[in-house]
């Protein structure tokens, strides 16, 4: 796999927010259910996660900065570091051993002793920590067992169910129907990665799913993050003279005094009436009032118009 960096073209200084920006927008162009004809773009696709799968983590992005994981997030044997590269010219460890004629196997001819105690007799416990930790390295990484392939599917859902936190059941390209809780916070386009639940074969472990989340248009509200925005029509006695009136929320609906003589295009919030959020809140409900006139002309009202019409034209 090529340097995360490169995937995602982002500086290695750059910061959390934009490598998360920079994943979201290739994550919406190479996503394969807005790439159907091109079947290129789900090997795409899957690179750009893995690439966030290491960027993305704060740890991960350390150890790959450090050179101590590969572009794939498997560990990396450090070899002789310190000591010049090792012997054997470039790639030490077992194959520096090689280059002295050892070829990994006890040495003859150094008191009846191993490669590796011959070694440490010249370079002492650097050595042995050295060659402890390339070959817990090595045996880790061979010990790590083959992935399947990701699969991407979609979820639409309703604020409403996103209010509720619901189950949604998903039906997946491997064919398999999976019952889903909306996580908290979410938003549109997110993409969550379900471990496991991807392609697999005897042997081989299965890939992940690659699940984006769609938020349906709503008739009355729109989001604004973990906020929602809506508009209430009021009668004309309502915004003069003031009073209760009711307000529809994605939990039912609740009442809100409207005080006297209010504008149109006046926004009241409505505290924990909006979206939940990651961390246990509610957004907030914003409802801007637009005066409704009456469908029948009231003389009254067309009086008070023309009078007050002609006291600024005087």
């Amino acid at each position: 796999m090529r340097n995360p960096y490169d995937v995602l073209g982002v500086s290695r200084s750059a910061s959390e927010a934009e490598i998360k920006k920079a994943f979201r927008k290739l994550a919406k162009t190479y996503h394969p259910d807005s790439n159907k004809n091109d079947p290129k773009t789900k090997d795409k696709f899957a690179e750009i996660n893995a690439a966030y799968e290491i960027l993305g983590d704060a740890d991960k992005r350390g150890q790959f900065d450090r050179g101590e994981i590969d572009a794939e997030g498997k560990p990396r044997f450090q070899g002789f570091e310190g000591f010049g590269g090792g012997f054997g010219g470039r790639g030490a460890g077992a194959q520096g051993y090689e280059g002295f004629g050892f070829g990994g196997r006890r040495a003859r001819g150094f008191s009846g002793g191993d490669t590796n105690d011959f070694f440490s007799e010249l370079f002492g416990e650097a050595f042995r920590s050295a060659g402890a930790e390339g070959m817990r390295q090595r045996q880790q990484s061979r010990a790590q067992p083959q992935k399947g392939e990701d699969v991407a599917a979609t979820l639409t859902v309703t604020l409403e169910e996103v209010a509720a936190e619901a189950k949604k059941r998903v039906r997946l390209p491997t064919g398999r129907d999976l019952d889903v809780v909306i996580p908290k916070g979410v938003s549109d386009g997110q993409v969550i990665r379900l471990r496991g639940q991807g392609q697999g074969a005897p042997g081989v472990d299965p890939g992940d799913a690659l699940l984006t989340i769609r938020i349906a248009p709503h008739e009355r509200f729109t989001m604004e993050g973990a906020n929602l925005r809506s508009r209430l029509p009021i009668q004309i006695e309502e915004a003069i003279l003031g009073g209760s009136v009711r307000i529809p929320t994605l939990t039912g609906a609740v009442s809100m005094n409207i005080p006297p003589m209010t504008d149109s295009g006046r926004t009241f919030r409505l505290r924990g009436k909006g979206l939940p959020m990651k961390g246990g809140d509610f957004g907030d409900l914003l409802v801007t009032v637009e005066i409704k006139l009456p469908q029948i002309v009231d003389e009254s009202l067309m009086d008070y118009a023309r009078k007050q019409r002609s006291a600024k034209a005087e």
